[in-house]
């Protein structure tokens, strides 16, 4: 089956479609950020639509068309930001706004990770990224190699901080639970790098613990990107 992008939304025989494909990406999109992935199906979308099931078959051929609909229809809804030159800064940025649109959609993270995505708006991000290494005298691989290394942090960051909001999971609660047994490791000998990092460090105690987390985790990165 050829992909959806090079299909006609609209087909050249047959009845004109009740809804667009922006429709029923957005119908998905609400059910997914609702009720999460696994509540999207062909049913419940056409449910939302207040449609029959099969006649979503006149906009798509399958799920994975409907998830491609999705991935693109959330990139689309705010363009990339626009490079300024400043590399390092271009590529903070568009990290920071990658991270931000994977939070607003809690489900986007997973799905982008598990399937490439070549739709308009998805290259149109995919165009941003690139544009931000060029130039830094990087062949083609090692230009996919450069922002890929960045996207697989940022996908990596927003899926532990999703588990860990799914979890219920309280820092500041669990390290006081350790009581005893978390002082016996910071007085004892037998893990010293362990101790020196429980007295000394400052971040998993931080309100913004996983803001500050991610944003030190991309200046590493960029340290090897762009200065490397």
């Amino acid at each position: 089956m050829e992909s959806i992008w090079a299909r006609p939304e609209q087909a050249a025989r047959g009845p004109r479609p009740a809804h667009s494909r922006a429709a029923v990406a957005a119908a998905a999109v609400r059910l997914a950020d609702a009720e999460g992935i696994d509540a999207v199906s062909m049913r419940r979308v056409a449910a939302e639509l207040g449609a029959g099931t099969t006649s979503l078959y006149r906009y798509l051929s399958s799920k994975d068309d409907l998830l491609d609909l999705m991935v693109d229809a959330v990139l689309r809804e705010q363009p990339p930001p626009e490079p300024t030159g400043d590399r390092r800064s271009d590529l903070r940025t568009l990290a920071d706004a990658t991270r931000a649109v994977m939070l607003r959609h809690p489900w986007l993270a997973a799905v982008q990770a598990s399937r490439p995505n070549i739709g308009p708006g998805s290259l149109h991000w995919m165009e941003t990224w690139l544009t931000a290494v060029d130039g830094l005298g990087l062949d083609a691989d090692e230009m996919l190699t450069a922002v890929g290394t960045l996207q697989l942090f940022i996908t990596g960051a927003v899926l532990g901080e999703l588990a860990v909001r799914a979890s219920g999971f309280d820092m500041n609660r669990w390290m006081a639970e350790q009581g005893s047994y978390g002082d016996a490791i910071v007085a004892g000998d037998r893990y010293p790098r362990v101790a020196h990092v429980m007295r000394e460090a400052r971040g998993p105690h931080a309100g913004d613990r996983a803001e500050r987390t991610f944003a030190q985790g991309v200046e590493r990165i960029l340290d090897g990107i762009v200065t490397g």
